[in-house]
C-alpha cells in the first residue's frame, strides 16, 4: 500500500493518474482522456491505496476527484480489464470485485470530506465512485448511468444497490440500475444525485471555493459528521439518537468547539485545528 505523504514532500506519486495537494486540498485526475478516463487494474489499485493512505495525512483536509478531457469517468476499460476477466476463475473474479469495492471502503471510510468534480460522462465504475463521494459537482455535460446490466452484469455493483436508494429513493434507484440508461445532469440533480450542476466553465471555481471552504472548517467535526452518516445509514431513531449523544459529546471536548465559542465571543473568524 502506499505510504502517506505531506506536502513539504509528497509520497503519493502515482503513475496512473495525476495528483497534487495544496492548501490543505488533495486533487486527484483520472488522466486517460483518449479512453474517456477508463479504469484499469493499475488505476484500481493506485486510486485505492491512495484513499487508504490519505485516511494518515495531517495536512490534507479535503479530497477532490476529477477527470481530464470531456469525461469523467466511462467505467472499466473494456480492453484492459473486461477482455482479461475471461481467463479467470472464480477465485480470480472475486479478487477484482472485491478490489473494487475495497475502493468504494476506502472513500466511505476517510474521516474527510471527498469531493466529486464531474466534468463529463460519468458511467458504470465512474458512476459508483462518484456515488461514494460525499458531495458531487456536475458540469452541464455530466450525464450518468449505471449501466452494469447493458453488459450482463447486475446493477448492484460497487456499492450500488445499497448507497443509490438511500440518495434517490428505491423506485429510482431500481430504474436506473435497472436500465443502465443515462440520465442528463439536469436529471441527476432534480432527483438529488447531484449535488450542484454548473457551466462546464464554472465547474473547477465551484469545486475549488466548496474544497476550499470545508478545508477550513473544524476538521474533527466533519469526520465525525461523515462516520455518523456512515453508521446511521441501518440504525432505527432510537439507536441514532443514542449515537448523536455520544458523538456531540466528544465533540464537546474538542478545542474546535471552544475555539467557535471564543471566536464568536471575540466577533472574529474561527481558527480550527
Amino acid at each position: 500500500m502506499t505510504a502517506g505523504f505531506s506536502i513539504r514532500k509528497a509520497m503519493i506519486q502515482p503513475k496512473s493518474f495525476l495528483y497534487e495537494a495544496r492548501a490543505s486540498v488533495a486533487r486527484i485526475t483520472l488522466n486517460r482522456p483518449e479512453r474517456l478516463n477508463a479504469l484499469t487494474f493499475e488505476v484500481y489499485r493506485e486510486l485505492t491505496d491512495t484513499f487508504a493512505a490519505l485516511r494518515d495525512e495531517k495536512d490534507v483536509r479535503v479530497v477532490v476527484i476529477t477527470g481530464a478531457g470531456r469525461a469523467f469517468c466511462s467505467g472499466g476499460d473494456v480492453h484492459d480489464i473486461i477482455g482479461e476477466l475471461f481467463s479467470r476463475n472464480m477465485e480470480g473474479l472475486l479478487e477484482f470485485t472485491r478490489l473494487t469495492c475495497d475502493l468504494i471502503r476506502n472513500i466511505r471510510i476517510l474521516p474527510k470530506p471527498v469531493i466529486a468534480s464531474l466534468n463529463g460522462t460519468t458511467a458504470g465504475a465512474g458512476a459508483c465512485i462518484a456515488l461514494a463521494s460525499d458531495i458531487r459537482i456536475a458540469s452541464e455535460e455530466a450525464r450518468i448511468a449505471f449501466l452494469f446490466v447493458k453488459v450482463g452484469l447486475s446493477g448492484a455493483d460497487m456499492g450500488a444497490a445499497h448507497l443509490l436508494p438511500r440518495i434517490v429513493g428505491l423506485a429510482k434507484a431500481t430504474e436506473l440500475l435497472y436500465t443502465g440508461d443515462f440520465i442528463s445532469a439536469a436529471e441527476a440533480e432534480r432527483i438529488g444525485l447531484y449535488n450542484k450542476v454548473v457551466t462546464a466553465g464554472e465547474l473547477a471555481n465551484v469545486t475549488r471555493e466548496l474544497s476550499e471552504r470545508l478545508a477550513q472548517g473544524p476538521a474533527f467535526a466533519l469526520a465525525k459528521t461523515k462516520e455518523m452518516l456512515n453508521r446511521e445509514i441501518d440504525m432505527n431513531l432510537s439507536a441514532a439518537l443514542e449515537c448523536e449523544a455520544h458523538a456531540q459529546a466528544i465533540c464537546m471536548q474538542h478545542p474546535d468547539y471552544r475555539e467557535a465559542y471564543e471566536a464568536f465571543v471575540a466577533k472574529r473568524p474561527p481558527k480550527f485545528e
